[in-house]
């Protein structure tokens, strides 16, 4: 499974017309299996090895995959979400893998990241463009991030009406948004299921 086959988390994320997407999150989480898998996106083990050690923050964590894998690696990692339940598994992974993390239960729309102290910041598979700056002004000089999520490509594969227009990514548009740190990597492609910009940038 992955991201592409469940787009009800998708279709909420981040929508101020949502007054609830706390309960959605939880409702979305609130099953014995993970939403998401336990296994981290490809596209963080491909360059794992490029991250340098040290704090990392991962955004919108939900059940914890890649922030159990970066622990499993040596990172310090917390993560943040909406979601509750989310959180719960997300340290239930941890423990199953023998390592600790921190989770933070907080509405990103009113979370703020903390300038200065992260060697890596984690998106993946979330949009909200108002945490843009605060994603740079989190970083550490020499820090990295790692941004995956789905562009406007997606409408035209077969799960794309499950998707809202609004959180898609334009083309080039996370290249731009982040062009003031390194860009290390980036593309854009579409398997058909999954279309996605996949960045990763390090602060000069």
């Amino acid at each position: 499974t992955g991201v592409q086959t469940c787009a009800l988390p998708i279709s909420i994320t981040g929508d101020a017309e949502f007054a609830d997407d706390r309960a959605a999150w939880d409702k979305t989480y609130n099953r014995k299996d993970y939403v998401f898998g336990k296994e981290p996106a490809e596209f963080l083990v491909r360059h794992v090895n490029q991250l340098p050690k040290g704090r990392a923050l991962d955004i919108a964590m939900g059940e914890g995959r890649h922030a159990v894998y970066l622990a499993k690696k040596g990172f310090q990692v917390e993560g943040v979400d909406i979601s509750s339940v989310g959180l719960r598994k997300a340290q239930k992974l941890a423990a199953e893998n023998g390592v600790k993390i921190k989770t933070v239960n907080a509405d990103l729309n009113k979370y703020r990241i903390q300038p200065d102290s992260y060697a890596v910041i984690l998106n993946f598979y979330y949009l909200q463009r108002s945490l843009f700056p605060q994603i740079v002004s989190g970083l550490k000089k020499g820090g990295v991030l790692v941004f995956e999520t789905n562009t406007l490509e997606q409408l035209k594969n077969p799960n794309g009406k499950d998707f809202e227009k609004d959180y898609l990514l334009e083309p080039g548009e996370v290249k731009k948004a982040f062009a003031e740190l390194e860009i290390l990597y980036y593309s854009e492609s579409n398997d058909g299921k999954n279309a996605v910009a996949s960045l990763i940038a390090r602060k000069r």
